[in-house]
């Protein structure tokens, strides 16, 4: 009797419950009633998918997720030698898994996964070589904590983050606060420069104005000279305010006659000084015109 067997697969054939060949891919000749087909292997690469649960060394229990892929390399020993293989490479799985896991902390399971595979691979190929089995590859697909511990993990991780990001905005901050003190103290110095040198070209004009009307008005007095210009400055100040408020009229509280006061009292400011300096004090502190 003719039988067939279909690519990469084999038939077990036995005589009277005894083996007697292995049947390949293709057609295929056996004795009726004597022989018979009792099994067809798979010789493709299958794979099985074992859930482990285990706990951590830092307490945590997780689900191990291990996908084992497997081939039959011996048909002979793989149908008579054992009876589920599957089974017997649960098994394994298990006991690779709660022998190296428990070692680790939640942290290193995660990182380490390649390493738990590899001792996944290496424990079975050796066991399973004797039972014609070749295992192919060992893959830690999933490590799947309690639902509370992600979520606290998912806290840290966050908590972390805003940690970074608080510090990169506060060094930010400082940049632009240092950015802008230097800014405003270099303004603060060419601001005073200006105001320097706008000073010694009032003292220049008031005195090239006083070295004029001396000339001109010999008979006027120093005293008189300098009230007259300190009025007409005083009058000048006036205007230009004016100018600057966008329109011709301002008022304000002002006498003329307080520039006689000023002036006197800059005169006296003036002269207390040089009696002070006269008297041996190098530091003085002049008073301020009202």
């Amino acid at each position: 009797m003719f039988f067939t067997v279909k690519q990469q697969t084999v038939a077990i054939v036995q005589r009277f419950g005894k083996h007697k060949a292995i049947a390949h891919a293709g057609l295929n000749l056996m004795t009726p009633i004597i022989d018979s087909v009792v099994a067809r292997l798979d010789l493709r690469i299958q794979e099985l998918v074992v859930r482990c649960e285990t706990k951590t060394k830092d307490n945590v229990f997780v689900q191990m997720t291990v996908a084992v892929q497997f081939q039959i390399q011996n048909p002979f020993d793989a149908y008579y030698k054992l009876a589920n293989p599957r089974a017997q490479i649960e098994s394994y799985v298990y006991d690779v898994v709660r022998a190296r896991v428990p070692s680790l902390t939640l942290d290193q399971a995660f990182e380490a996964k390649d390493d738990v595979a590899h001792a996944v691979k290496e424990q079975l190929a050796d066991i399973m070589d004797d039972f014609g089995y070749l295992i192919v590859k060992a893959l830690v697909t999933d490590i799947d904590p309690d639902i509370a511990v992600k979520e606290s993990m998912n806290r840290i991780n966050a908590a972390e983050r805003l940690k970074v990001a608080a510090e990169m905005e506060a060094e930010a901050d400082k940049i632009r606060q240092v950015k802008a003190a230097e800014a405003e103290a270099e303004s603060k110095h060419l601001q005073g420069i200006g105001i320097a040198k706008q000073r010694k070209a009032i003292a220049d004009g008031l005195s090239e104005s006083a070295e004029l009307v001396r000339e001109n008005l010999s008979t006027m007095s120093a005293e008189t000279i300098m009230s007259l210009l300190l009025m007409t400055q005083y009058f000048d100040t006036l205007q230009t305010m004016a100018d600057k408020s966008g329109t011709r009229t301002i008022f304000m509280p002002h006498s003329p006659s307080g520039m006689d006061e000023i002036y006197n009292q800059v005169q006296k400011a003036v002269t207390v000084g040089e009696s002070l300096q006269a008297s041996g004090v190098t530091s003085v502190r002049t008073p301020t015109p009202r």
